[in-house]
């Protein structure tokens, strides 16, 4: 039943893998609890066969013979003791085949999980790089536009002398204003990121 909801179901395979567990256990401790006995019966069969063969029996009177009478009572059973013993064995191998089928299967649907997270944790961080290459260059704007207002404050008695008026001034100042801010602004994130690299 186990191995065919493997097969055909949808249910989760974690669910399948602890009840496959759990028969295997039980497999286990049937398996533990028999084997003792199997294995003296085995002996028992072994020491029977051989006093048989010892007794060199010869057919009397056409009479059954003890050989005889074993194999039809006695064998049947060491039979069946031998079947029963190599049916729990291959159960149990068996259980652990499809045990370690559905661990691979749930360890490949996890590795495919982790890679689908490895990927939206990778398109996150692009947006995130994008967003702040956008905040930066907002940044830059605004950083800028209040220090070309105090550069140009600075100035304005200046631009009388020169020539200028205040318009052409502040006109003037804004283009290195704007580099220096940019400039600036790219050092501080190149050391941000050199440390960041660093630990």
């Amino acid at each position: 039943r186990l191995m065919t909801a493997m097969t055909h179901s949808d249910a989760p395979e974690e669910e399948t893998l602890q009840a496959l567990l759990r028969v295997s256990s039980e497999l286990e401790t049937l398996s533990a609890q028999t084997a003792f006995r199997l294995s003296a019966t085995g002996a028992y069969e072994a020491l029977v066969t051989q006093r048989i063969a010892v007794l060199r029996e010869e057919r009397f009177e056409g009479r059954q013979t003890f050989r005889e009478f074993m194999a039809r009572r006695f064998d049947p059973a060491m039979r069946t003791v031998k079947s029963a013993e190599k049916r729990l064995e291959a159960m149990s191998a068996r259980a652990m085949r499809a045990g370690d089928l559905l661990r691979t299967r749930v360890e490949v649907k996890r590795s495919a999980q982790n890679q689908d997270l490895l990927e939206s944790m990778d398109r996150r961080a692009g947006l995130q790089l994008r967003l702040q290459h956008t905040v930066e260059g907002l940044s830059v704007v605004a950083i800028s536009y209040y220090a070309v207002s105090l550069v140009a404050y600075l100035l304005y008695p200046l631009a009388g002398v020169a020539g200028l008026s205040k318009g052409m001034m502040t006109a003037l100042v804004v283009p290195p204003v704007v580099l220096a801010v940019w400039l600036g602004l790219r050092r501080i994130r190149a050391k941000v990121e050199g440390g960041e690299a660093h630990e």
